[in-house]
């Protein structure tokens, strides 16, 4: 197994950071402005793209600290893996340290993801710290697969 693993600071509190991770309208902010379902303990959340999309599970969540989802439908590569947002407090900043584990092998697909995964991070600390991310569809393109 292979895993994504990423990590920044923002400078807000761990809270906000979790309220971004947890909320329909906050993923919006940040992912893709096509969000909707059930961003609570046991929910389902789908999160749409130009040319697809994914069904994310969210199996836990622990207030300031962690959500961890379980990708249920989507690209074949993607299900069945996890996505893992840890977070803690360190001076002015929370970190999260994010995790897309789990994935059978690290394909080409793999290598575009993580830095999708990147750009849309730093989505996450721009519409925190400034309040205007770049969620899809304003996001960065960097191929053919968006």
């Amino acid at each position: 197994m292979t895993d994504i693993l990423h990590r920044i600071g923002v400078t807000t509190s761990p809270e906000a950071v979790y309220t971004a991770l947890t909320t329909v309208d906050g993923l919006a902010s940040w992912w893709t402005e096509d969000t909707d379902g059930d961003a609570g303990l046991g929910g389902v959340v789908r999160f749409r793209f130009g040319p697809g999309g994914f069904d994310m599970k969210v199996l836990e969540t622990e207030p300031g600290h962690r959500v961890l989802w379980e990708v249920i439908d989507g690209p074949e590569e993607w299900i069945g893996t996890r996505v893992r947002f840890d977070l803690k407090q360190e001076d002015d900043y929370t970190i999260v340290l994010f995790r897309h584990e789990d994935w059978r092998e690290p394909v080409e697909f793999m290598y575009h993801c993580s830095t999708k995964w990147a750009t849309f991070l730093m989505s996450l600390k721009a519409v925190l710290e400034t309040g205007s991310g770049a969620p899809a569809p304003r996001d960065v393109r960097i191929s053919n697969w968006h």
